[in-house]
């Protein structure tokens, strides 16, 4: 069941979310995408392009941000918009992990649709790695 508008505020925190990325998750992503780009899998080539090491696809990064919205909503099909810029890479220590942080807030309301816009702040270690991340929700 999805929220009620009614319910919400224009600023209110609706979500909060851990979502944990290692290399085997890279190469899932690579296999499951299509996209093959050493820089998300070999150390030598993500460093001599100047990264910090390997990193996260881009857009795995976008749709594990989106997870918790929809997880939200109570229904993927409510996203009705989804959007952001990429601001920095997300660097996938080997060994070990990178946490991705998402904190999701009531940006605007629009009850004559019955949406409201939510407001992402993506983070790893503190940084943003997402810029602008917003979604459209249309609510029940």
């Amino acid at each position: 069941m999805s929220p009620a508008i009614a319910d919400l505020s224009v600023g209110d925190e609706v979500l909060r979310a851990q979502i944990v990325v290692d290399r085997a998750r890279l190469v899932r992503y690579a296999g499951a995408s299509g996209d093959f780009n050493p820089i998300h899998w070999n150390e030598r080539v993500a460093t001599a392009v100047g990264l910090p090491g390997v990193i996260a696809h881009g857009m795995w990064t976008m749709g594990a941000a989106a997870g918790p919205v929809a997880d939200w909503a109570g229904d993927p099909g409510a996203v009705v918009d989804y959007q952001v810029r990429f601001t920095r890479p997300v660097p996938v220590p080997d060994p070990g992990s990178a946490t991705v942080e998402v904190v999701g807030a009531v940006g605007a309301l629009d009850e004559d649709a019955h949406t409201a816009r939510i407001d992402l702040t993506v983070t790893v270690e503190g940084a943003r790695v997402l810029g602008k991340a917003q979604a459209v929700v249309r609510l029940g």
